[in-house]
């Protein structure tokens, strides 16, 4: 069975979306002017001396788990997650925040269950919710059950954005364990897996890595960190995005959970595994080599489970090696 998103047209789709937004960059000069960092983890501009960044970013089809369920405390967690973990991977920390929220007909309960996650997340990121827009659109939206949820983070970048240019052969990659599958993937995983088994093991809400990766940024080893990939949509292919002159060698990746088995004796393709879902991996981060094992343990007494996962390599891609085969995502 094989279900496969065409990563290379969603990129051509972002490099459209870039051509036709990037005149736009002329609008702003001085304070508001936007930074030319494009094809990253959210829009960088400039305000005085501090450089800040947007971002926005959904649930995906895992709101349809929690549909399934009858569970919805939970997903304004990964709402908040997957943005301020975005922005993080550029080394900015997390300041305020509005949601979205879009409702087939009123209902008090369904929101007041959507934000104990949203609070939840925020409390967890150190992130304000100042605000958001909650949209009545029966039109929209096919049944009663359905509906959607977003946010939207602002925040800072602490020293210089972390953009992964600077990578070098023999840097080390470090690996952030995930809580799950996150928020990607879902699409293909609600299909293959019973939800009676794996449901709640599913809907195990993003971990939320800001507090810990700051710990790094404010401390002396921030300048040992050379960029960071939070592992997403099109999960390890993302890397590349971090550096084009170098290649990216996961040689060193977690067995595969239980679940990850499941999913893979029906998926039967390993390279769509690791385009598809994070593997056990939410976060990678590059630093340098002298420094891995300081930072590694200072994440693992954070309360975030770090290895070494791989390195940085000579050859341009993205490269997993599993069972002593090597192949390019």
């Amino acid at each position: 069975m094989k279900y496969q998103i065409d990563v290379q047209q969603v990129r051509n789709i972002q490099q459209e979306i870039w051509n036709s937004i990037r005149g736009t960059f002329e609008l702003r000069k001085g304070y508001g002017e936007p930074l030319p960092i494009f094809g990253h983890y959210g829009g960088v501009f400039k305000c005085g001396r501090e450089n800040l960044i947007i971002h926005t970013d959904g649930v995906g089809t895992k709101l349809i788990l929690a549909q399934q369920m009858e569970k919805y405390d939970t997903v304004g967690i990964d709402a908040i997650a997957m943005s301020v973990n975005d922005i993080l991977c550029l080394g900015a920390e997390s300041l305020v925040g509005v949601d979205y929220i879009a409702l087939p007909r009123e209902n008090t309960f369904l929101v007041a269950e959507l934000m104990k996650g949203l609070v939840e997340g925020a409390t967890q990121s150190n992130c304000a919710i100042i605000g958001g827009e909650t949209a009545i659109v029966p039109d929209l939206l096919k049944d009663d059950k359905t509906f959607d949820l977003t946010f939207t983070v602002v925040g800072r970048v602490i020293h210089r954005p972390l953009t992964g240019k600077d990578s070098r052969k023999g840097d080390v990659i470090l690996g952030l364990a995930s809580s799950g599958l996150h928020s990607n993937g879902y699409t293909l995983a609600r299909k293959v897996l019973p939800v009676d088994k794996w449901g709640k093991e599913m809907l195990e809400p993003t971990k939320i890595y800001v507090k810990p990766v700051l710990s790094i940024l404010n401390s002396e080893l921030w300048k040992s960190v050379k960029g960071m990939a939070h592992i997403t949509g099109g999960a390890f292919s993302k890397v590349s995005r971090l550096s084009k002159n170098v290649g990216f060698l996961f040689n060193d990746l977690p067995k595969m959970s239980p679940m990850y088995e499941a999913l893979y004796a029906e998926v039967q393709n390993i390279e769509e595994m690791h385009k598809t879902f994070n593997m056990g991996i939410g976060m990678a981060m590059v630093v340098k080599r002298e420094n891995a094992e300081e930072i590694k343990n200072r994440l693992n007494a954070s309360g975030v489970s770090t290895t070494v996962i791989g390195e940085i390599i000579k050859e341009s891609g993205v490269f997993i090696e599993r069972d002593g085969k090597r192949f390019k995502v």
